[in-house]
């Protein structure tokens, strides 16, 4: 009687180390799913019309320090969304106007302090290299008095660049969508196809010797 009680302990215990095994397995396997698919989800290929946009974020890394140490510089460079905006009269743009020109995209507005100080160099910088190659395409997004940012930009000397606007502030929320607009300023690098090749949270010197190698860098072919 007892060595039927013990054996039937015995195999008791057994059952149960393999149920916990099998547990701990099922969830490591599961783990493992995840942060498999995060992986490859993190580095996924790049959108095979970016093909060229790889090789120039390899350029441009080594030139992310200094006065653009922060700026992030694509992984994997895809293609943006076609991102909606107005001119200054009114007319409406897209991001694929673009197309054939690399662009410095910034998003700003009056009531954000960090991105009224950088405008001036980001009009520094468009007086330095804008050109048929390349534009800084600075898109404001205040939602209210339309007339006050025109008036801001002016009161502050600001006049090589070209005025853009949004007053829904969609642009921002379609690139926040995509996980590309955390605060204001927001800023990004996107080449001749519309693909990424850098991204920036937070204001930058925009007129600096490191922000000018940078952006130089990106466009040469």
């Amino acid at each position: 009687m007892n060595g039927t009680v013990e054996g039937s302990r015995t195999y008791a215990r057994k059952r149960l180390t393999l149920i916990v095994l099998g547990g701990v397995a099922g969830v490591a396997v599961g783990l493992a799913g995840v942060y498999g698919i995060g992986r490859l989800a993190g580095n996924a290929g790049a959108d095979p019309s970016c093909k060229a946009a790889v090789e120039t974020a390899r350029r441009i890394a080594p030139l992310a320090h200094g006065e653009v140490a922060a700026v992030s510089v694509a992984s994997s460079p895809k293609t943006l969304p076609q991102l909606t905006f107005n001119d200054a009269n009114g007319a409406p743009k897209s991001l694929s106007d673009w197309r054939g020109r690399t662009v410095l995209l910034n998003l700003w507005a009056t009531w954000c302090v960090p991105c009224r100080k950088e405008m001036p160099a980001l009009d520094a910088l468009q007086a330095m290299l804008g050109s048929a190659d390349f534009e800084v395409v600075s898109v404001n997004i205040d939602t209210r008095d339309p007339d006050k940012p025109k008036e801001w930009l002016k009161h502050v000397g600001v006049n090589t660049l070209a005025y853009y606007a949004d007053n829904s502030a969609k642009v921002f929320q379609d690139l926040k969508a995509i996980g590309k607009a955390f605060g204001m300023p927001t800023t990004l690098i996107v080449d001749p196809n519309g693909c990424e090749l850098a991204s920036l949270a937070g204001p930058a010197e925009w007129a600096s010797g490191d922000a000018v190698k940078l952006v130089t860098a990106a466009l040469k072919k």
